[in-house]
């Protein structure tokens, strides 16, 4: 299946892209997605180990299957204060 990976911030900055097409096996879940997002992009491989994932409007575990046709959210940890 066809995976759309919408990236934000350090995210975005980092890849030089706001959005990213991913084919994965049916049945992935987020922590393949990971992996396979830090091989396929190695400048954003140190940051997908703190992001945040997102299937739609509710934050994913790894352990969570990506659904045909979801929208996933990439989101970097964010500072400020």
């Amino acid at each position: 299946m066809n995976v759309r990976v919408r990236l934000f911030a350090a995210a975005r900055q980092a890849a030089g892209r706001d959005v990213l097409e991913v084919e994965m096996p049916d049945g992935a879940t987020i922590g393949r997605l990971r992996r396979q997002l830090a091989g396929e992009i190695p400048q954003i491989a140190d940051l997908l180990r703190r992001v945040t994932f997102a299937l739609g409007t509710d934050y994913a575990a790894d352990t969570d299957e990506i659904p045909p046709g979801a929208d996933v959210a990439c989101i970097p940890p964010v500072s400020g204060g």
